[in-house]
């Protein structure tokens, strides 16, 4: 059983940043695939981040890449997501999520993913 908790939501203006973390329970955590997805309100929640187990592979949705990069921290189970040039359609509620993966891979869909943390609102102002 693995526990996400997201932080690091608030609101900021347009061309602003933003980090959020999301920390994890358990003592395998290199062990575990992460992504970040977010869903804007009467939307459906969508694909943001991904970042495999060792940390050595990413890839990220089309409307982030080169804003927007994860990381990761396995000695302190923590993933991040820094979000730089933020724009109003980046607001959102982001959330965290983990799958158990033994090798290299990402994943990009929701349905991947067994773990999921509460959530933290992102809102951008124009």
């Amino acid at each position: 059983q693995v526990q996400l908790v997201e932080s690091g939501g608030g609101l900021v203006q347009a061309g602003g940043s933003l980090r959020l973390s999301c920390a994890a329970s358990g003592r395998t955590f290199s062990t575990y695939a992460m992504g970040w997805f977010r869903q804007a309100p009467g939307k459906e929640r969508e694909f943001v981040a991904a970042i495999s187990g060792s940390g050595s592979s990413t890839f990220y949705s089309d409307s982030v890449k080169g804003r927007f990069t994860v990381s990761r921290d396995n000695a302190k189970n923590t993933v991040f997501l820094q979000m730089n040039s933020l724009k109003p359609e980046d607001t959102a509620v982001y959330y965290c999520a983990a799958r158990f993966s033994g090798g290299g891979s990402v994943y990009t869909r929701a349905s991947s993913y067994n773990y999921w943390g509460q959530g933290t609102q992102v809102t951008v102002s124009s």
